[in-house]
């Protein structure tokens, strides 16, 4: 086994110590650790990336099975809250994110399933593949951040959660935040499914059908959460719900048919 992913998961492990402890440690003995953690997460994503290469880009095509998907979504999510941190509040996703990109890795390491798409796959193909990818990333991170939402508005009321309110952004901003992410990802969720529609000759083909019905119940559920936000003036809980609604139905579409098929019923 190769050594490259195994010091990936320890620096995601640690920099996510290093995180919590400077966010729900009292003493001052971890608040120059931040850098320290930043760095070796930056370290652990290249690592994991390098990995993810040498496990999708083979001679004869691209390896997209269910743990390498899960993995690269894991990878990207983490690369786009790292460069996202550098002017947005987003540093504290990371405790979150490193330990779900840390057993990413480890599924990928240990249960492998194969689904060669071979490298004569059209371009458009390969285009609906990238916008499905970088938008489910995208909605994931919009998940992530309505759960640390959720936490925010429950121990708001909580004296003994000023430390931790202490180190997030005011909820305004943190609300504002989720829905400029959910933006842009219903925005590549939208080119997703035109894509899909232009470059797959049947989208409704009995391995696709729930799929892409799914996709498009997702779609309309992310739509009408816009709509009720910029119309309706929808706030807090109700925001936070249909957010995780959305997502739940988008991972059913793609990695909840993709674990039946590939892991279960073993098929290719």
């Amino acid at each position: 086994m190769s050594l490259q992913p195994v010091i990936a998961i320890l620096l995601y492990l640690v920099s996510t110590f290093l995180l919590g402890a400077n966010i729900f440690s009292s003493s001052n003995s971890f608040n120059k650790t931040r850098p320290i953690a930043l760095t070796l997460g930056v370290i652990a994503t290249f690592l994991h990336g390098h990995f993810l290469y040498q496990s999708i880009v083979l001679s004869n095509g691209l390896d997209f099975g269910f743990f390498n998907a899960v993995s690269l979504v894991g990878w990207l999510v983490v690369l786009i809250v790292l460069v996202s941190s550098l002017y947005r509040p987003l540093v504290n996703l990371l405790v979150i994110l490193f330990p779900i990109a840390a057993l990413a890795i480890l599924l990928e390491l240990f249960i492998p399933s194969g689904r060669l798409l071979h490298e004569s796959l059209s371009t458009g193909l390969r285009i609906h593949i990238l916008l499905s990818i970088c938008a489910y990333s995208l909605l994931m991170i919009s998940v992530v951040q309505a759960l640390m939402l959720a936490t925010q508005e429950k121990l708001i009321k909580s004296k003994r959660a000023a430390l931790i309110m202490n180190s997030l952004p005011p909820l305004q901003v943190m609300e504002e935040l989720l829905i400029q992410i959910i933006v842009v990802g219903f925005f590549l969720l939208s080119l997703s499914l035109a894509s899909g529609m232009m470059f797959i000759d049947d989208m409704f083909a009995q391995h696709l059908a729930h799929k892409t019905i799914l996709s498009i119940v997702a779609w309309f559920i992310y739509a009408t959460l816009l709509w009720g936000r910029w119309s309706a003036g929808w706030r807090g809980k109700r925001i936070i719900r249909w957010t995780l609604g959305g997502f739940t139905t988008l991972l059913l579409a793609y990695f909840g048919s993709k674990f039946v098929l590939e892991v279960i019923l073993q098929r290719v």
